[in-house]
Protein backbone atom coordinates (compact mmCIF):
# COMPACT_ATOMS: atom_id res chain seq x y z
CA UNK A 1 0.00 0.00 0.00
CA UNK A 2 2.81 2.40 0.89
CA UNK A 3 4.40 1.96 -2.56
CA UNK A 4 1.06 2.72 -4.18
CA UNK A 5 0.85 5.96 -2.20
CA UNK A 6 4.37 6.88 -3.27
CA UNK A 7 3.60 6.15 -6.91
CA UNK A 8 0.35 8.12 -6.95
CA UNK A 9 1.91 11.63 -7.01
CA UNK A 10 4.21 10.56 -9.86
CA UNK A 11 1.23 9.26 -11.80
CA UNK A 12 -0.62 12.54 -11.32
CA UNK A 13 2.32 14.89 -11.90
CA UNK A 14 2.47 14.73 -15.74
CA UNK A 15 -1.22 15.64 -15.91
CA UNK A 16 -0.75 18.64 -13.66
CA UNK A 17 2.33 19.79 -15.58
CA UNK A 18 0.55 19.39 -18.90
CA UNK A 19 -2.53 21.27 -17.64
CA UNK A 20 -0.42 24.11 -16.22
CA UNK A 21 1.68 24.40 -19.37
CA UNK A 22 -1.45 24.28 -21.53
CA UNK A 23 -2.81 27.33 -19.70
CA UNK A 24 0.43 29.28 -20.21
CA UNK A 25 1.46 28.05 -23.63
CA UNK A 26 -1.48 27.79 -26.04
CA UNK A 27 0.74 28.17 -29.12
CA UNK A 28 2.79 25.03 -28.41
CA UNK A 29 -0.02 22.83 -27.14
CA UNK A 30 -0.64 21.40 -30.61
CA UNK A 31 2.62 19.40 -30.59
CA UNK A 32 2.53 18.17 -26.98
CA UNK A 33 1.45 14.55 -27.15
CA UNK A 34 2.83 12.98 -23.96
CA UNK A 35 3.57 16.17 -22.04
CA UNK A 36 5.24 19.54 -22.35
CA UNK A 37 8.38 19.67 -24.47
CA UNK A 38 10.31 22.81 -23.64
CA UNK A 39 13.96 23.24 -24.53
CA UNK A 40 16.02 24.15 -21.47
CA UNK A 41 13.47 22.58 -19.11
CA UNK A 42 13.48 19.07 -17.62
CA UNK A 43 11.53 17.12 -15.02
CA UNK A 44 12.87 15.10 -12.13
CA UNK A 45 10.99 12.86 -9.70
CA UNK A 46 12.72 11.51 -6.60
CA UNK A 47 11.32 9.29 -3.85
CA UNK A 48 13.14 8.21 -0.71
CA UNK A 49 11.34 5.28 0.92
CA UNK A 50 13.30 3.69 3.77
CA UNK A 51 16.68 2.81 2.29
CA UNK A 52 15.47 2.97 -1.32
CA UNK A 53 15.99 6.06 -3.45
CA UNK A 54 14.30 6.23 -6.87
CA UNK A 55 15.15 9.06 -9.26
CA UNK A 56 13.65 9.63 -12.68
CA UNK A 57 14.87 12.36 -15.05
CA UNK A 58 12.99 13.35 -18.22
CA UNK A 59 14.55 15.87 -20.57
CA UNK A 60 14.37 16.98 -24.18
CA UNK A 61 17.48 15.63 -25.93
CA UNK A 62 18.32 19.23 -26.91
CA UNK A 63 19.23 19.96 -23.26
CA UNK A 64 21.65 17.04 -22.98
CA UNK A 65 23.23 16.66 -26.43
CA UNK A 66 22.39 19.92 -28.23
CA UNK A 67 20.13 18.40 -30.90
CA UNK A 68 17.12 16.11 -31.27
CA UNK A 69 17.66 14.44 -34.65
CA UNK A 70 19.16 10.99 -35.05
CA UNK A 71 22.95 11.33 -34.82
CA UNK A 72 24.41 11.18 -38.31
CA UNK A 73 27.86 12.79 -38.07
CA UNK A 74 30.70 11.44 -35.98
CA UNK A 75 30.51 14.60 -33.83
CA UNK A 76 26.79 13.95 -33.11
CA UNK A 77 27.47 10.31 -32.28
CA UNK A 78 30.24 11.38 -29.91
CA UNK A 79 27.89 13.86 -28.16
CA UNK A 80 25.27 11.12 -27.66
CA UNK A 81 27.91 8.69 -26.35
CA UNK A 82 29.34 11.34 -23.99
CA UNK A 83 25.88 12.21 -22.62
CA UNK A 84 25.15 8.53 -22.09
CA UNK A 85 28.44 8.07 -20.19
CA UNK A 86 27.59 10.99 -17.90
CA UNK A 87 24.07 9.67 -17.29
CA UNK A 88 25.53 6.26 -16.43
CA UNK A 89 27.36 7.90 -13.46
CA UNK A 90 24.44 9.48 -11.55
CA UNK A 91 26.10 9.94 -8.14
CA UNK A 92 27.88 13.09 -9.33
CA UNK A 93 24.82 14.41 -11.17
CA UNK A 94 22.55 14.32 -8.10
CA UNK A 95 25.06 15.27 -5.37
CA UNK A 96 24.44 12.18 -3.24
CA UNK A 97 26.56 12.54 -0.08
CA UNK A 98 29.08 9.75 0.52
CA UNK A 99 27.82 9.52 4.12
CA UNK A 100 24.46 8.20 2.84
CA UNK A 101 26.21 5.19 1.32
CA UNK A 102 23.94 5.12 -1.75
CA UNK A 103 24.89 2.50 -4.31
CA UNK A 104 23.31 2.26 -7.74
CA UNK A 105 21.33 -0.99 -7.87
CA UNK A 106 19.70 -0.46 -11.25
CA UNK A 107 19.57 2.14 -14.00
CA UNK A 108 17.70 2.43 -17.25
CA UNK A 109 18.35 4.98 -20.00
CA UNK A 110 15.83 5.38 -22.81
CA UNK A 111 15.91 7.58 -25.89
CA UNK A 112 15.43 7.19 -29.61
CA UNK A 113 18.93 8.69 -29.89
CA UNK A 114 20.46 5.78 -27.95
CA UNK A 115 18.57 3.19 -29.97
CA UNK A 116 19.60 4.88 -33.20
CA UNK A 117 23.34 4.95 -32.49
CA UNK A 118 25.04 4.01 -35.73
CA UNK A 119 21.73 4.15 -37.65
CA UNK A 120 21.35 6.63 -40.50
CA UNK A 121 18.14 8.66 -40.45
CA UNK A 122 16.35 10.25 -43.39
CA UNK A 123 15.45 13.83 -42.45
CA UNK A 124 13.27 14.57 -45.50
CA UNK A 125 10.02 14.56 -43.53
CA UNK A 126 10.42 17.86 -41.66
CA UNK A 127 6.65 18.33 -41.69
CA UNK A 128 6.47 15.55 -39.09
CA UNK A 129 7.84 17.89 -36.42
CA UNK A 130 6.59 15.81 -33.48
CA UNK A 131 8.85 12.85 -34.25
CA UNK A 132 11.90 15.11 -34.00
CA UNK A 133 11.16 16.03 -30.40
CA UNK A 134 13.44 13.35 -28.96
CA UNK A 135 13.56 12.97 -25.23
CA UNK A 136 15.92 11.21 -22.88
CA UNK A 137 14.53 9.37 -19.87
CA UNK A 138 16.81 8.13 -17.12
CA UNK A 139 15.62 6.02 -14.19
CA UNK A 140 17.83 5.16 -11.22
CA UNK A 141 17.30 2.86 -8.25
CA UNK A 142 19.71 3.30 -5.33
CA UNK A 143 20.06 1.37 -2.08
CA UNK A 144 21.28 3.69 0.69
CA UNK A 145 23.04 2.26 3.76
CA UNK A 146 22.41 5.42 5.81
CA UNK A 147 19.33 7.05 4.24
CA UNK A 148 18.96 9.56 7.09
CA UNK A 149 22.20 11.20 5.82
CA UNK A 150 20.41 11.96 2.55
CA UNK A 151 18.90 15.35 3.35
CA UNK A 152 18.71 16.80 -0.17
CA UNK A 153 19.51 16.41 -3.82
CA UNK A 154 22.03 18.85 -5.24
CA UNK A 155 21.78 19.03 -9.02
CA UNK A 156 24.77 21.34 -9.47
CA UNK A 157 26.65 18.47 -11.18
CA UNK A 158 23.76 17.90 -13.59
CA UNK A 159 23.54 21.58 -14.54
CA UNK A 160 27.33 21.67 -15.03
CA UNK A 161 27.41 18.46 -17.12
CA UNK A 162 24.46 19.57 -19.26
CA UNK A 163 24.56 23.39 -19.60
CA UNK A 164 21.64 23.29 -22.04
CA UNK A 165 19.43 22.47 -19.05
CA UNK A 166 18.27 25.77 -17.56
CA UNK A 167 15.54 24.63 -15.17
CA UNK A 168 14.31 21.39 -13.66
CA UNK A 169 10.84 20.95 -12.23
CA UNK A 170 11.51 18.57 -9.34
CA UNK A 171 8.99 16.53 -7.36
CA UNK A 172 10.45 15.03 -4.17
CA UNK A 173 8.87 12.59 -1.75
CA UNK A 174 10.68 11.80 1.47
CA UNK A 175 10.25 11.28 5.21
CA UNK A 176 8.88 14.83 5.63
CA UNK A 177 6.30 14.52 2.84
CA UNK A 178 6.03 15.69 -0.72
CA UNK A 179 7.14 18.92 -2.34
CA UNK A 180 7.53 20.38 -5.79
CA UNK A 181 10.26 22.89 -6.56
CA UNK A 182 11.85 24.46 -9.62
CA UNK A 183 15.64 24.15 -9.63
CA UNK A 184 18.18 26.17 -11.62
CA UNK A 185 21.97 26.38 -11.77
CA UNK A 186 21.73 29.22 -9.22
CA UNK A 187 19.34 27.23 -6.98
CA UNK A 188 20.29 23.57 -7.61
CA UNK A 189 19.38 22.11 -4.20
CA UNK A 190 16.10 20.55 -3.03
CA UNK A 191 15.62 19.08 0.46
CA UNK A 192 13.77 15.86 1.21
Amino acid sequence: MRRLLLALPFALLPGFVLAAEHDHDHDHAHHDSLGAHEHGAAELDAALDGSTLEIELRSPAMNLVGFEHAPSSEADKRKVADARKQLEKPNGLFGLPASAGCTLAESKLESPLFEGEGHDHDDEHDEDHESQHSEIHAHYHFNCATPEALKALDLQGLFKAFPGTQKIQAQLIGPKGQQGVQLTADQPRAAF
